[in-house]
């Protein structure tokens, strides 16, 4: 119904930036609101930033500040500008939209932090 998929992980040192991005394709009429988890090793997965279709933003307190999340004029790709980023950011970031009744799931995009 929906498809998810993912771009922009990478190796990056401590403090630098990162752009992830998700587009979407489908249903997404029936999308009310996408956002980016992430799992790191050993954690379970967190809800790191969610956008609704008219635009208010929630983000995880650990990466507020740091990170924002944004969407096109069209509404089908949703990035995640990710900067001063930091050991502890080094996970799985899975791109994530939902509807009433249904949750989707893109297939992830691995970052890596060095210090």
């Amino acid at each position: 119904q929906v498809q998810l998929v993912e771009s922009g992980g990478g190796l990056v040192q401590a403090g630098g930036s990162l752009r992830l991005s998700c587009t979407a394709s489908g249903s997404i009429f029936h999308i009310n609101v996408m956002g980016w988890y992430r799992q790191a090793p050993g954690k379970q997965r967190e809800l790191v930033a969610s956008i609704t279709i008219g635009g208010m933003t929630n983000y995880a307190d650990s990466v507020k500040g740091r990170f924002t999340i944004s969407r096109d004029n069209g509404k089908y790709t949703v990035y995640l500008q990710m900067n001063s980023l930091r050991p502890e950011d080094t996970a799985v970031y899975c791109c994530n939209a939902g509807r009433v009744g249904m949750t989707y799931w893109g297939k992830g995009t691995l970052v890596t932090v060095s210090s």
